[in-house]
């Protein structure tokens, strides 16, 4: 994440290499250096001739050659996107050949999402000698809401820790989707705002009090009824709360608290580092440890691992499955 930044501050300042090799799982960084290169690197007076969008459905590697070996018309260089190149997984090595001898007036951007490039072939090596190749790694569920609250205060907002946690919870892991919805927040409110749970509800419609934050909440206090009532929206709301996301969200916070039990010092500092959560979430662990003995985690994860089981079609009806969530509940808070 940090090298995608140091990428566009150093075309910021001028130093602009003649390939960027973009490969990796997570698009939105992808998404992100491309299109800074698209709307910076080139005045708009020299777009008309010295830019061209190409994509990997439509054309071949030797096309995309051609084009980055033409000369820039009036102008100090020209910039070659190739957006979708996954596309081209099966010839793409065959980029090695320009890669060795890049033309110095062209920016080739190469966009291969969703994928890996070997660097030990060819074009990895000549990538490192002459060119920019990024990883965009995925992000941990525990990395999601400390970029998300870093992507807020860059644009001027604060968000509340539980808000934060709602959104990911709700969203997943997807960057851009996540992205998507913070910019409907930064139009309705101002800047300098603290985002709140009550926000994201108002402006969002994700729930303050039904969503796996609170779900988790309940268990970690042993309070019955509300993990219940909750599990009940679940159901009655399936597009919004999949109970497969609602498993492994569950299995999740069990797998933390068996790391929370077997940790030597439990001080805030060291079980926030630990366990990968923001401080303010170590009390609801230390609630949950005083419930939830060694023993009796070991036992909710062995639940949840077949009520995951079950809630994709394995040893259970259409009907049955409907009950799932709120067994494994009743089992693992007994």
């Amino acid at each position: 994440m940090k090298h995608a930044k140091s990428i566009v501050a150093d075309i910021k300042s001028g130093l602009i290499k003649p390939i960027y090799f973009l490969s990796g799982e997570e698009p939105y960084f992808i998404d992100q250096i491309a299109d800074y290169i698209e709307d910076h690197v080139l005045d708009e007076a020299d777009k008309g001739f010295n830019q061209v969008v190409l994509y990997g459905r439509d054309v071949t590697v030797e096309d995309i050659i051609g084009n980055a070996k033409r000369y820039p018309m009036m102008a100090e260089r020209q910039v070659v996107i190739v957006k979708e190149a996954q596309e081209l997984s099966r010839t793409i090595d065959k980029l090695a050949a320009y890669v060795e001898n890049p033309q110095p007036s062209t920016v080739l951007v190469i966009c291969y999402k969703y994928k890996k490039l070997d660097k030990r072939k060819a074009l990895g090596k000549a990538l490192k000698k002459n060119g920019v190749h990024y990883e965009s790694k995925k992000l941990y569920d525990n990395q999601v809401s400390d970029w998300l609250r870093r992507v807020l205060i860059d644009e001027g907002y604060h968000i509340q820790p539980k808000a934060a946690q709602i959104l990911v919870d709700y969203l997943g892991t997807s960057l851009g989707k996540i992205k998507n919805e913070l910019q409907k927040l930064m139009i309705v409110l101002p800047k300098g705002s603290e985002i709140t749970p009550e926000a994201i509800e108002e402006n969002i419609g994700i729930s303050k009090d039904f969503n796996s934050f609170e779900l988790r909440k309940a268990i970690a206090e042993r309070d019955v009824v509300k993990a219940q009532r909750i599990a009940q929206y679940f159901i009655q709301n399936p597009k919004e709360h999949p109970i497969v996301l609602t498993m492994a969200s569950l299995y999740g916070f069990f797998s933390n608290l068996i790391m929370y039990h077997g940790l030597p010092k439990k001080d805030k500092d060291t079980v926030s580092k630990t366990l990968g959560i923001n401080p303010y979430f170590v009390g609801e662990y230390v609630t949950a440890a005083r419930h939830y003995p060694m023993k009796k985690v070991s036992q909710a994860i062995t639940l949840l691992r077949q009520a995951d089981v079950q809630s994709k079609g394995v040893g259970a009806s259409a009907h049955a499955s409907q009950d799932i969530l709120k067994e494994v509940l009743v089992k693992i808070m007994s």
